[in-house]
């Protein structure tokens, strides 16, 4: 009997712990509920309204509607489908979008989404009194995917900004939106990354959240927990359209030095290096001697820009930008964008093992690039150890493609080429760091690689250079 009391006590002081435990652990988790209350006020529902084709076709021109007898069912057919509304705009309906937004100033500037009122006609901004107030678009920067609202209102309540530098993998954010037009909706997770490159979206640094963000939610704020905004929620990565774990904001350091030149300007400047990057390998680390894969490598540098004049060259690794260290290439594009025009700008890159230092004086990026397209014509053929045959380039092929030298790829073997990404059709612009001239220049250039050395391969497939590297064989 008292050996069944001392388990009987054993149970309930275990029981007891565990529950201690577990309102420990709660104890830790945060609480929204003043964070929604002190934040939202700031935050707007967005709508737009746009005119769309309708989709129905209309009649040729020069034709008219053929008669039919009276209560003919094909009358009725045709009207249905080319007949235009007698006071309509013929062929187009009005077509309605959400989205969200929140206001940076008490005088009526909100921020939102590009996407958001991309193509409106009419926008309405509603506040959290439920007041609807048409806004203005002040301007726009379809890279950032950022837009600048006013409204005619003063005193409003304002979004206090943070900074998104430091946020912390971890760390607990909130976000405020209009999901599928559900206002002031509240949903709540932590930060999963920082400085993550989307496709597409080279000049921005995306804040990735497991917070849960759906149609509606765009143009929202990220909140901290000091109730400061830190980003501005603007995709998901979804295979269904709807949340699935996966959400990026803007930082919210990008979206207000985006908003202010938009304010003071009405356009966005951003700092224009001029090469093509990709990151570098660990196969690329070692065929450039380097003890492990940093920077971004230089794949192309692109005529009369910066880099150019200041001397970047092929082949370079840049690892520090104006003070600031270049991880891997996605690092560098938002750095450059974000660094003042017209100034020298110190650049570290690393030079045959080395590290130098140059001096750049940035550009402002171009609106367009031009990629040239490669075609292929039979020339002087050539075999090589790495398992793939190569002809020269054509005077008409170097033209188009603007190249002094360079080898087509012409016929790909099972072989160490093969292994590193090489194709059939790439143009083969250095090996071993060594431009490439010719056919014949490239064979005897091959002949001489080291046997079991891993060798960096300049190649350009459909217009844009790639580095690649391979390992040579021990055998011919």
């Amino acid at each position: 009997m008292l050996n069944v009391r001392k388990f009987t006590v054993y149970v309930l002081c275990l029981g007891a712990s565990l529950w201690g435990m577990q309102l420990a652990q709660a104890s830790h988790l945060p609480g929204f509920v003043d964070l929604v209350k002190e934040t939202s006020s700031a935050v707007v529902n967005i709508s737009t309204t746009q005119k769309v084709k309708s989709g129905m076709p209309e009649l040729p021109e020069g034709f008219e509607m053929p008669e039919f007898p009276e209560d003919s069912p094909f009358g009725e057919l045709f009207k249905y489908f080319f007949e235009h509304e007698e006071n309509g705009d013929p062929g187009y309906h009005d077509a309605k979008s959400l989205g969200s937004g929140f206001i940076i100033s008490k005088d009526g500037y909100v921020m939102t989404n590009y996407h958001v009122v991309k193509d409106g006609d009419e926008i309405i901004v509603r506040l959290s009194d439920r007041r609807e107030l048409k806004a203005e678009i002040i301007g726009f920067d379809p890279r950032s995917d950022i837009a600048l609202l006013k409204i005619d209102a003063t005193g409003l309540p304002v979004a206090r900004i943070g900074k998104s530098s430091d946020l912390e993998v971890g760390e607990w954010v909130l976000a405020i939106g209009s999901p599928f037009g559900f206002d002031h909706s509240a949903t709540a997770g932590i930060v999963s990354a920082k400085g993550r490159s989307l496709p597409r979206e080279n000049y921005v640094p995306f804040i990735q959240t497991d917070v849960a963000i759906n149609p509606g939610n765009s143009g929202g704020p990220l909140f901290n927990q000091e109730g400061e905004v830190v980003g501005v929620n603007s995709q998901i990565y979804s295979r269904t359209g709807g949340y699935m774990g996966l959400s990026f904001a803007i930082p919210i350091e990008v979206a207000m030095d985006v908003a202010e030149q938009l304010k003071t300007s009405g356009k966005v400047s951003r700092g224009w290096l001029g090469v093509l990057i990709q990151d570098v390998t660990l196969d690329l680390a070692e065929s450039f001697g380097m003890s492990h894969p940093r920077g971004a490598l230089v794949a192309k540098v692109l005529p009369e820009s910066p880099a150019l004049a200041a001397g970047v060259e092929v082949g370079d690794i840049i690892v520090e930008f104006n003070g600031k260290e270049v991880v891997n290439s996605s690092n560098l594009p938002p750095i450059v964008g974000s660094s003042k025009v017209g100034i020298k700008l110190p650049v570290v890159v690393i030079r045959n093992g080395k590290e130098t230092t140059l001096y750049v004086k940035l550009g402002e990026l171009p609106d367009d690039a031009s990629v040239a397209q490669s075609t292929t014509h039979p020339g002087k053929k050539t075999t090589n150890r790495l398992g793939f045959s190569a002809l020269d380039l054509t005077d008409k092929q170097k033209e188009e493609l603007e190249l002094d030298g360079g080898v087509l790829v012409n016929h790909m073997i099972t072989g160490p080429a093969t292994q590193a990404g090489v194709r059939k059709g790439d143009i083969i612009l250095a090996i071993d760091n060594k431009p490439v001239q010719n056919a014949t220049q490239f064979a005897k250039t091959v002949k001489g690689l080291p046997a079991g050395k891993s060798v960096a391969l300049l190649v350009q497939r459909n217009g844009s250079p790639t580095f690649l590297a391979i390992k040579v064989p021990a055998d011919e």
